[in-house]
């Protein structure tokens, strides 16, 4: 089956739902996601994989829980970042801002642990551009 390109401001155009990523392709066993965030998620640990940021958008903070103790990357727009497998973290937009994600098929956006589930938080493992 023939794909067509997306178009990353279309697909976030396509949804308003916050801490609610999208999926908007694949490559092999990985969902490529795109979300919009502001305020705070959840700290959570994905104890099998790593998890990859880029700001497409705003500004991210990402708190970290590390062996050396807790720390936060701040990721403006056009940053990448990569969170280890089994660091707990927890991101944070003080602004409206716009994401991209890499994680395997099927990975739950709180993670394998997480601290209870806001509201505003949807646990998912993506969703379907409309």
């Amino acid at each position: 089956m023939a794909q067509e390109p997306i178009h990353l401001p279309t697909a976030l155009a396509s949804f308003s739902e916050q801490w609610s990523p999208r999926i908007v392709t694949a490559v092999n066993d990985y969902d490529v996601r795109v979300a919009k965030v502001e305020g705070e998620h959840v700290w959570h640990v994905h104890d099998h994989t790593d998890e990859f940021f880029l700001v497409l958008e705003g500004e991210l903070h990402i708190a970290l829980r590390e062996a050396d103790g807790e720390r936060t990357v701040v990721l403006r727009k056009d940053a990448v970042f990569t969170v280890p497998r089994g660091t707990e973290h927890k991101p944070y937009a003080p602004v409206p801002t716009q994401i991209l994600l890499l994680e395997p098929t099927g990975t739950l956006t709180v993670g394998d642990r997480h601290d209870d589930v806001p509201d505003h938080v949807d646990a998912t493992t993506g969703h379907r551009l409309a």
